[in-house]
């Protein structure tokens, strides 16, 4: 079939998709989808796409100024939200649906720059609700983000809705365990009448980022309308400080996510004003690494293995081989819970454990006027830091697979010890290094020496640590050096100029709903015995 045939094809069948789930009321994610809207990647792969720029994950740790950690925060928050929405794939591919991560499923992932290692771990700890929990880290650092997310999917007119539920926090260890709540945005699929290489990714309302420093951001996404005069992806963004609803924000940061943005200090953001713009396409991205290189060698309940058979076929344009594949998994995991049910046991997930309360995120959700709910999500889900230092075993789950055939064991048995954390900085498998596995063809961040001036951190971090930075000139390297390094020129802002009233007003009634809140909330709550991720 030619590939304009196939394409047309493809459109009528979307269309069919479409007008068939048009009359379900409620949520749609665990709909089976056709396998060509299907990507290749998992649910549980997504949140890598928070660290495949690690001097940016790691760059709050490095300004004494608060405000400046809260900006920093911010930036990777910004940076982070492209290849999040589109997962990796490229604007003119559109948007397709990730494969459903079954219960259990586990994805685990490093990467190795200058900032040393970062290490991500993910598991969909709950299927109805769909769950999906993740521990990002760097040690070296201090730095750390843990989460979890529900996703709900409704279809409207030509767009399909995705909120999200959950959170993330990011915690400074260096900084007194400086904790920031990190919101997760709600999105809207458009276009999805002009067939899969027209839809694209839309962030709508407003969001805030608090900080158990009192400091705060406040973003309102505005994006592409048929009335409104914003253009696609676009965002205004404010940075402030604590308990001071009435003053100017200390930076403005506009322009689009997809592209790029810039920032000012203040509220100046006219033509003439100086800022830091920060390009996406300068800032390279750094393929990350499995734990287990080797397919064969993982775990059956680690993400690439599992989904081996679907994703090779997806690749092939084999739509019938990716269905059946998929099928096998999915009916497997139908008798799995018919077993449990049967026997009175509840799944237990591997690396991450149920909790009731999160003090530090309950104070941060109260200073927003919002409550932390952990029944929409099952319950708060936690990382089991003391399993992963003791070294996890496999098989993960004795000899029981997604697919329901017990008895079927690894195909390289391992030691005990396989999975214990590079929490000290050393290579996780030192005898046999990881090729890249790399959600898109990305290039690593170019080299340099690295001169320790007595610190075990690259010169050119360690700088950032020691020395003052000018607000607004600390950005991260762009493609010419690499790097974090403190900027030596402004750039002209390239995005578009122009007050627009209706969000300014929008930005302002949102800020004085919030001074209560923020009133409330300490220099830094105590933290309970039971959030022991963050501790020494």
């Amino acid at each position: 079939m030619s590939g304009s045939a196939g394409e047309a094809q493809s459109h009528s069948t979307l269309k069919e998709f479409l007008a068939s789930i048009a009359a379900i009321r409620g949520d749609l994610s665990n709909i089976t989808a056709p396998p060509f809207v299907l990507d290749t990647k998992s649910v549980v792969e997504l949140p890598a796409f928070w660290a495949e720029r690690p001097a940016f994950f790691v760059a709050p740790a490095a300004p004494s100024d608060p405000a400046e950690r809260a900006l920093a925060v911010l930036k990777w928050f910004l940076v982070s939200l492209k290849n999040q929405q589109y997962a990796g794939r490229s604007e003119e591919e559109g948007v397709k649906k990730p494969l459903n991560a079954f219960l259990g499923e586990c994805f685990l992932a490093n990467w190795e720059d200058d900032c040393g290692e970062t290490v991500l771990v993910s598991e969909q700890v709950s299927h109805h609700p769909p769950v999906t929990a993740c521990r990002l880290w760097n040690e070296e650092y201090g730095v750390s983000a843990e989460g979890f997310t529900r996703q709900e999917i409704t279809f409207a007119l030509d767009s399909i809705s995705i909120k999200q539920t959950g959170h993330a926090l990011l915690t400074l260890k260096s900084h007194d365990n400086e904790t920031y709540l990190i919101p997760l945005p709600n999105v809207k699929v458009k276009g999805m009448l002009s067939g899969l290489s027209g839809t694209y990714p839309e962030l709508d309302g407003t969001y805030t980022i608090p900080s158990t420093s009192g400091y705060y951001s406040v973003i309102q996404f505005s994006g592409k309308s048929l009335l409104g005069s914003s253009t696609k992806h676009e965002f205004v963004a404010k940075v402030y400080a604590p308990r001071k609803p009435e003053a100017e924000p200390l930076y403005t940061v506009k322009g689009h996510w997809h592209d790029a943005f810039t920032i000012y200090e203040g509220t100046d953001t006219s033509d003439s004003a100086v800022g830091e713009t920060l390009a996406l396409k300068d800032l390279p991205t750094v393929p990350l690494k499995l734990l287990e290189s080797d397919i064969g060698s993982q775990d059956p309940w680690e993400t690439r293995r599992a989904w081996k058979d679907v994703r090779e076929a997806l690749i092939k344009g084999d739509m019938s081989g990716s269905a059946k594949a998929k099928s096998v998994l999915e009916q497997g995991q139908r008798e799995m819970r018919k077993d449990e049910e049967r026997a009175g046991k509840q799944w237990q997930p591997l690396f991450f454990q149920r909790q009731t309360e999160d003090p530090v995120a309950s104070s941060l959700y109260r200073s927003i006027l919002k409550e932390l709910k952990p029944e929409a999500t099952v319950a708060i889900w936690k990382f089991d830091e003391t399993l992963w230092k003791s070294g996890v075993k496999r098989p993960f789950h004795d000899k029981l697979t997604p697919d329901n055939k017990k008895g079927v064991e690894s195909e390289k048995p391992r030691a005990n010890n396989l999975l214990i954390s590079n929490l000290s900085g050393s290579g996780v498998y030192d005898d046999e290094p990881a090729s890249p596995a790399s959600f898109k063809t990305a290039h690593e961040f170019p080299t340099q020496p690295v001169v320790t001036n007595g610190s075990s951190q690259p010169a050119k971090i360690a700088a950032i640590v020691a020395q003052p930075v000018t607000p607004v000139r600390q950005s991260i390297a762009s493609a010419s050096n690499g790097g974090l390094t403190p900027s030596s020129a402004s750039v002209s802002p390239s995005t578009r100029r122009g007050k627009r009233q209706k969000a300014k007003e929008s930005i302002g009634k949102f800020r004085h709903s919030l001074s209560s809140g923020f009133s409330k909330l300490g220099s830094s709550p105590a933290r309970s015995d039971s959030d022991s991720m963050n501790k020494a």
